[in-house]
């Protein structure tokens, strides 16, 4: 019988199918037997191409991080912290179960490293003192992971009778719900519009 053309196993499958179990049923369901049988092989297949679960999940964090904009540093530090911070809860929004994944942090992963350099270099390439600069940077992963991980007007009831009685200044907040989408859109871009302000004095101005 004549050899596939392609082999069964990929690095790259095996990441993708990673990220689709993850997407499917959660980080903690992901083992390395669920993959294997997933792509329909032994799980000691999946050894040769990865050492063990946590090196796909970093396969997998890259692939995500690869997505995410850094190039309007070329432009101006506002335009790169706009791009940067929109397109990163992008990412995370499309793959709400790896969001822990990704908050875990850079660690050795080279996109997380090739984001953070870009960031870095732009913002003291714009005049940022390297200290505020990276102050700035964990401002705006801040505002992403918190807005990735915990939604605002998902977290309450659509029952309005949960609030009529006892809470007088929340008798709308059922309909929060039905505006969760929007809301968690304004809201960050809220959080984000003001962040930016607060620094549009420029680095001379920072101590």
């Amino acid at each position: 019988m004549a050899r596939p053309r392609t082999p069964l196993l990929s690095t790259a499958a095996i990441r993708d199918t990673a990220l689709r179990l993850i997407d499917e049923h959660g980080l903690a369901a992901l083992s390395m037997r669920r993959l294997a049988d997933a792509l329909g092989v032994q799980p000691s297949s999946l050894y040769g191409h990865y050492a063990n679960k946590d090196d796909v999940l970093d396969a997998v964090a890259n692939l995500l991080i690869a997505e995410v904009d850094t190039s309007g540093f070329a432009h101006s530090w506002r335009d790169g912290l706009l791009a940067w911070a929109r397109s990163y809860r992008a990412v995370l929004a499309a793959h709400p179960n790896c969001v822990p994944l990704i908050a875990s942090g850079t660690q050795r992963r080279e996109q997380f490293l090739e984001m953070a350099n870009s960031v870095h270099g732009g913002l003291v390439g714009a005049g940022w003192p390297p200290r505020r600069a990276t102050e700035i940077s964990g401002a705006v992963k801040y505002l992403v992971i918190g807005a990735a991980s915990t939604p605002f007007a998902s977290g309450f009831a659509d029952d309005v009778q949960v609030y009529l009685d006892r809470y007088p200044h929340l008798t709308q907040a059922h309909r929060l719900r039905a505006e969760a989408t929007r809301i968690d859109r304004d809201s960050f871009e809220l959080g984000l519009t003001c962040l930016i302000r607060g620094l549009e004095q420029g680095p001379g101005a920072v101590g």
